[in-house]
């Protein structure tokens, strides 16, 4: 018997922000699903399902696991997104608690809450491995499998379509566009495709947070200081998030106590390097240092936000809005790649009242 022509752990391709769904041709959109990104690999009685970061799902999902098991072909690779519905939506939350310690629960909740697997992505077959085949081609073999059990996303490459889809398919919980270019192969942990997405969004790095200020220290949760590592690796501290209800303050201060250390942290001591963006600097707003307290780079946080500043690294101009936590996400994963850039104008031109970007 032949062997695979690929194996786990493989990165999955990734997208970068994009303003609006263009007109012009070259692009495959397809719907954002709001859930785990999943690879699926099946080798005869072996079967894995590999979470963005590269590590497991297995034992997460057995009701995915035994669907997949009872109608895969012996030998294939895919890559899709595992979604929970309730109600005719997708519901991130429940998906997020069928990642449980414990046995009992997740068997649970697969009777409760039951996953689905979203095929978007063909990369193997039999022995054929198709990552370097264009976008269109991998689409057509992916068609042509029509697995029972695994639900195919959508895709079209007429934009106008793409667009009814960006506006109608929120109702059922999706989260925007995805748009692959036809001539591109799969490239592996690249930014390659396209997102078009309902609002910004960003999944940080929690690294340390603020203690409230009615109360003593421990008490109530404050703030949440967020970071997202440059393209070398450092932790730049890129704003906050604050908007609590006192109850939950106080829930949050108990569930990260655990975070909390007073060791190597990247912004701490000698971890800390020239130009590196940090929390509780003295600045022309503030005459002190402000104090805060480091947590163990752990924890992800999806974050909403409406505009950046400040150069490179940049950070949230506003204070960022909590949306959910991320355990599908590692920290490290957390980089500046996902933000969208700011359009830069000519100032001399809008007070002229010409409005010409500039990059």
């Amino acid at each position: 018997m032949s062997a695979m022509p690929l194996k786990p752990p493989i990165k999955p391709m990734l997208a970068r922000p994009a303003k609006a769904i263009p007109d012009s041709g070259g692009l495959l959109f397809e719907p954002k699903w709001d859930g785990f990104r999943c690879l699926v690999f099946r080798d005869s009685d072996e079967l894995t399902l590999q979470s963005r970061s590269g590590k497991p799902l297995n034992r997460y999902f057995p009701e995915v696991l035994e669907r997949l098991g009872a109608t895969l072909p012996d030998k294939v690779v895919l890559d899709g997104e595992l979604v929970v519905a309730r109600d005719g939506r997708l519901d991130f939350d429940a998906l997020t608690e069928r990642i449980h310690p414990a046995e009992s629960r997740v068997k649970l909740l697969a009777e409760q809450t039951p996953a689905a697997y979203v095929a978007f992505d063909l990369l193997a077959l039999g022995d054929e491995s198709f990552v370097d085949e264009p976008t269109s081609e991998r689409r057509g073999r992916l068609e042509k499998l029509a697995v029972e059990g695994v639900h195919l996303t959508p895709a079209t490459t007429d934009p106008q379509l793409a667009r009814k889809w960006f506006e109608l398919f929120e109702g059922a919980g999706l989260d925007g566009v995805i748009g692959k270019p036809l001539d591109a192969a799969y490239s592996p942990g690249k930014r390659t495709m396209f997102k078009y997405k309902h609002s910004r969004t960003a999944d940080c790095v929690l690294a340390g947070l603020r203690w409230h200020v009615d109360g003593e220290p421990g008490e109530a949760v404050g703030s949440f200081l967020l970071g997202l590592y440059d393209d070398a690796g450092i932790l730049h501290h890129v704003g906050v998030v604050g908007s609590f209800s006192v109850a939950r303050r106080r829930e949050l201060a108990e569930e990260l106590a655990p975070l909390i250390t007073d060791g190597e942290h990247p912004w701490l001591g000698d971890a800390t390097i020239e130009g590196q963006r940090l929390p509780g600097g003295i600045t022309r707003w503030r005459a002190g240092e402000h104090p805060w307290v480091p947590l163990r780079p752990e924890r992800v946080v999806e974050v909403g936000y409406e505009h950046t500043e400040g150069g490179q690294p940049s950070r949230f101009r506003h204070t960022a809005q909590f949306s959910r936590w991320r355990p599908d996400r590692e920290p490290s994963s957390c980089d500046y790649g996902q933000l969208e850039e700011p359009a830069r104008y000519d100032l001399d031109a809008v007070f002229r009242g010409e409005v010409r970007r500039t990059r």
